[in-house]
């Protein structure tokens, strides 16, 4: 990488890590200068404003959440087990990791809704990606008769998101895991009873 590769990837992460425990309106340019250390024009040196910055460092966290997808199913190679690798994703989530500030998704989609339509449409796009993955591995299982031929993938991928989105939002507001792992037992009972074929 070039110095100001080096530079924009910074920012990047610097920026992802504000944006998603601020919001985009929560934090000023002012704020992004005192994380990064830089001055306005060096930050517009690599940003043609702070919408493309908050969409730059949204891309940012979004790659950084698929590093996480991907690790957390590494090496598991039955359905119910790949679920399950996606629930450690979302608990990773709500201890600060990789991001601090909970789930970058989450938090953009209630923070842009109806004030940000660019972001908001991003936010769309990253739980579109996520719906696609979840009903891939269930329809991959119930072609090698690991899940249940009936269930419905598009149900399967709401339930999960819904129950661990909902469960890290918790945890972070009560600052305490027990509702993940709630959360945790009642999907890992639901894939058993619910999706693992006979």
């Amino acid at each position: 990488m070039t110095k100001g590769e080096d530079t924009k990837e910074a920012i990047l992460q610097q920026a992802a890590q504000l944006f998603n425990r601020r919001g985009f309106y929560g934090a000023a340019l002012s704020d992004v200068m005192d994380v990064t250390g830089l001055e306005k024009g060096g930050i517009y040196n690599h940003f043609k404003s702070k919408e493309d910055l908050a969409l730059q460092a949204f891309d940012y966290a979004i790659g950084l959440l698929r590093d996480e997808i991907g690790k957390s199913v590494l090496g598991k190679r039955h359905a119910i087990e790949r679920l399950q690798g996606l629930m450690g994703f979302f608990e990773r989530q709500a201890q600060g990791y990789p991001l601090p500030g909970g789930c970058p998704v989450m938090n953009t989609a209630i923070d842009a809704d109806d004030t940000h339509p660019a972001l908001r449409e991003r936010a769309r796009q990253a739980m579109d990606e996520w719906h696609q993955f979840i009903g891939r591995i269930v329809r991959r299982g119930q072609e090698r008769g690991e899940v249940r031929a009936d269930v419905d993938p598009a149900m399967v991928s709401t339930v999960l998101i819904s129950t661990m989105e909902g469960a890290v939002m918790q945890s972070k507001l009560y600052g305490n895991m027990l509702p993940i792992q709630r959360a945790v037992a009642h999907l890992t009972d639901y894939f058993e009873r619910e999706l693992r074929a006979g």
